[in-house]
């Protein structure tokens, strides 16, 4: 980020990260720094047992007005919240790779999360200067509810041999002005990531067609071919 701000000022970028840098205190014990915070965002591992195992250890050290959030990009945030005893402090807080470049944060308010603690994340996120936008606790908020159908119709549009993978890639690109088609995205994100959200959602409903799993990216994974992380994917990386 610093490089992108001042392409030209190598000192400047240096300020820039001391100053930002000094903001920050880094700990490995949660549980040790949770007694002096307002909030918390929980980033960890796609794993509803550890979140809610990490979740339950905090509930019994933060102050009684500290608000819990979690990034989580596929998971009920209600059944995280049921893990702590302060289900009306507890919301989610959704950030988009790259966090620092990317300006929207999805507010989730679930059916317990008072008002209060929703206005009070909205304005954390306002405050960091991103752009909020709300949605009720439902499967993949806006963003991935929409996205990741549209990039699993996109692999059953491959494995039917309508298109290949590069002529899709091309026409989302061009024809609906996406920065990157759909399996160059599916590689960036990793395969096994979005295997184990369509999977998630498949669970909660097994009858939404929108929801069936793809025995592409099934083979894939299994495979190990999980995107540009282990260099291969839909596509080979150097």
């Amino acid at each position: 980020m610093s490089k992108k701000m001042f392409t030209d000022k190598p000192e400047a970028a240096a300020q820039f990260i001391e100053k930002t840098l000094s903001n920050l205190t880094v700990s490995t014990d949660p549980v040790s720094v949770v007694h002096s915070t307002d909030l918390v965002v929980e980033a960890i591992v796609e794993n509803l047992q550890v979140k809610n195992d990490l979740f339950k250890r905090l509930d019994k050290f933060a102050p009684e007005h500290t608000i819990f959030a979690s990034n989580t990009s596929s998971l009920q945030i209600t059944d995280i919240a049921n893990s702590t005893t302060r289900q009306d402090r507890f919301g989610g807080l959704h950030f988009f790779n790259p966090v620092p470049v990317m300006k929207l944060v999805e507010v989730i308010k679930t059916p317990m999360t008072s008002q209060k603690t929703f206005e009070s994340l909205v304005e954390f996120t306002k405050a960091l200067g991103k752009n909020p936008v709300s949605c009720k606790d439902t499967p993949g908020f806006v963003v991935n509810r929409l996205l990741v159908p549209y990039l699993i119709e996109a692999v059953r549009l491959y494995e039917r041999g309508d298109a290949s993978k590069e002529d899709i890639d091309v026409a989302m690109k061009l024809g609906a002005g996406y920065p990157m088609g759909p399996f160059e995205l599916l590689d960036y994100v990793g395969l096994d990531t979005s295997k184990y959200i369509i999977d998630g959602w498949h669970s909660l409903e097994p009858n939404n067609p929108l929801f069936a799993p793809s025995p592409l990216l099934d083979k894939l994974v299994a495979e190990k071919k999980m995107g540009k992380k282990t260099g291969e994917g839909f596509y080979k990386y150097k």
